[in-house]
């Protein structure tokens, strides 16, 4: 039975319910516009970093020496009226048909105060959201590419006054290069590194290996978490392809490839929390983004359970590792949403929209939840909502 708390908390508003909070949205993307690399690269480079060509149907990004990159289309499912599309047509849509606000910084920052959002953190599209497809290239353009998607991010922050911070991508095919480029980004005052969570599927060491070490060094000197977008690496997208009986029709196939690309995160974060990256860097903050998390105490009691069978221990224990150095993001659970906060801890997890992808919560995500937030305690309301990310992220609230 609801306490008289909850009931008369039921009976406020989203607004009213968040007053005093500065929300931040932890999971954005940005859609890039087609001279984004073009109007900031060298002569050297213009012909070859990423960039739209073709016309009409036959329009589409490429990179090098014309290898395909990215389809024409700006990954927004938000009609230019500012209207969401359900199903597949996003995918015929380039820049002028979405809405300003997937790639104008003015318009966003406009948008966010409409919807009551005071930050938002934002990931890529073009490139792969963990820089995967920049392996298409040799290694200098690949760089060069991501420095510059680098550059416009920072641009893109300062243009915001400060409430909107992407995520800078790594060169996570050397640890050096990933080490500086890092160092660079957080002169500029980006907020976070986004890295492919699978280097060894392109004959690197995994992410627990001592190779890696420097890189998790320089995150916690520069206060950097590390984001594990899904979708973030080869192995993890091919799910599009052939997690999905052939025979389902184009909706069916972004429902459940959507899915897998959740779950998929499981798997980093089991590979993670087994390796000794968290007992070596227990000050290390990693954010599985976009995955949800109602899958999470699953993982952890599985993981539990199987290391018991398979004559395994970890000391600190894998739950402990969670809890101090892992958040997870949630958007659209609301059915069990209580309960996954209490077992995953309110510490532990953040808000998100996924703006402007076809999975956002959109027109207003905190509506969409607003059960939710009412029946959350004061103190977890305001760590879901905005400490734990202004924490993570260092984030002025």
């Amino acid at each position: 039975m609801a306490s008289v708390a909850s009931i008369r908390s039921q009976s406020l508003t989203t607004r009213e319910l968040l007053a005093g909070i500065k929300v931040i949205d932890v999971d954005t993307h940005v859609s890039e516009w087609p001279d984004l690399w073009t109007s900031r690269a060298s002569a050297k480079w213009k012909n070859l970093v990423p960039r739209m060509v073709g016309e009409g149907e036959e329009k589409q990004w490429v990179i090098g020496e014309n290898q395909f990159l990215a389809a024409r289309n700006a990954v927004s499912a938000i009609r230019k009226d500012g209207h969401k599309s359900y199903g597949m047509e996003f995918r015929e849509w380039e820049i002028p048909d979405v809405m300003e606000a997937a790639w104008n910084t003015a318009k966003r920052v406009e948008m966010m105060d409409e919807q009551g959002i005071y930050a938002q953190i934002a990931y890529p599209n073009a490139l792969g959201f963990g820089g995967q497809k920049a392996m298409l290239v040799e290694p200098e353009l690949r760089l060069e590419s991501l420095r510059l998607y680098n550059d416009a991010m920072a641009e893109m922050q300062a243009e915001s006054g400060q409430r909107i911070f992407p995520m800078s991508l790594l060169p996570w095919w050397d640890v050096d290069l990933s080490v500086a480029e890092l160092e660079r980004c957080a002169k500029m005052g980006l907020k976070g590194i986004n890295i492919n969570p699978n280097p060894n599927e392109h004959g690197m060491p995994s992410l627990g290996e001592p190779y890696w070490n420097r890189l998790w060094e320089a995150c916690i000197h520069h206060g950097q978490p590390v984001n594990f977008h899904i979708g973030a690496s080869d192995s993890s997208t091919s799910f599009l392809s052939t997690g999905v009986w052939p025979e389902r029709n184009d909706n069916q196939k972004l429902a459940m490839g959507g899915v897998l690309l959740f779950i998929n995160n499981l798997v980093v974060l089991g590979n993670i929390l087994m390796s000794d990256l968290l007992k070596n860097y227990p000050q290390l903050n990693i954010v599985s983004v976009e995955s949800g998390a109602g899958w999470i105490p699953y993982l952890l009691e599985s993981l539990d359970y199987m290391s018991v069978q398979a004559g395994q221990s970890y000391e600190p224990s894998l739950r402990e590792r969670f809890s101090r150095s892992i958040s997870a993001c949630v958007f659209f659970e609301r059915e069990n949403i209580i309960d996954t906060i209490e077992k995953v801890g309110a510490d532990n997890v953040m808000f998100e929209t996924d703006f402007p992808h076809p999975a956002c919560l959109y027109p207003n995500g905190l509506d969409y939840l607003a059960e939710a937030i009412a029946e959350l305690s004061e103190e977890d309301r305001f760590k879901v909502f905005s400490g734990n990310a202004a924490r993570i992220y260092g984030i002025e609230i």
